[in-house]
């Protein structure tokens, strides 16, 4: 997902992107452990995205506040 697409959604719908994000990364890490993940930047990207969508989140309250 895009950063603009990310500004398109209400702030619901991102705390559950955060939210199955989290278990994606979760999973990504068990797979890393057990030696079976293929592409490990993908757990970066992960990483990323949350960040990205806390971060729009957080603007989106500011400029509701």
């Amino acid at each position: 997902m895009k950063l603009s697409e990310m500004r398109e959604k209400t702030v619901e719908e991102l705390n559950q992107f955060v939210e199955d994000s989290k278990k994606q990364l979760l999973n990504f890490r068990i797979q890393k452990s057990m030696h079976k993940l293929e592409n490990t930047a993908e757990i970066s990207k992960t990483k990323r995205l949350i960040a990205q969508a806390k971060t729009v989140i957080k603007e989106k309250e500011v400029a509701n506040a």
